[in-house]
């Protein structure tokens, strides 16, 4: 699994014109790629690190402030545009595969106590933030 996390000072995220997932203030916004053979393990994984990780204001984490989260589904985190004009999404999971594991990152979440809204899998979203810092960091597991 791979996840593009964001410190934001807020985020949304809207499917045809309606907010489906909004955050204010400090928090992250993590956008998450599952990949072929990844387990409920790793979503598990990802979720305590994303928690855990100490990357808002004062080298603290989300566990620290309550901050929230916005977890948002991306395919394309596993796009390979190393060759020709179009990347490839050979490296994507299927839905079949990635939603089951996406919503069960949101779930070990919210189990640990997080604050978490989502986009809406396989929908096209438009995704609105500001990145605070800016800071951006890639984490795999």
């Amino acid at each position: 699994m791979r996840a593009v996390v964001q410190r934001v000072d807020g985020a949304s995220v809207e499917v045809a014109d309606e907010t489906v997932g909004e955050i204010v203030g400090e928090g992250l916004c993590v956008l998450v790629g599952v990949t072929h053979g990844d387990t409920s393990e790793q979503a598990a994984q990802l979720a305590r690190k994303l928690w855990s990780v100490r990357i808002l204001e004062g080298e603290k984490s989300c566990s620290d402030v309550n901050a929230p989260l916005l977890v948002i589904s991306q395919f394309t985190l596993y796009g390979d545009a190393r060759k020709g004009r179009r990347p490839t999404w050979n490296a994507a999971a299927p839905g079949e595969i990635a939603e089951p594991l996406v919503d069960e990152v949101v779930a070990r979440l919210r189990e640990l106590g997080a604050r978490v809204e989502t986009g809406r899998f396989g929908a096209r979203m438009r995704v609105s933030l500001t990145n605070s810092g800016p800071f951006t960091v890639l984490i795999e597991v």
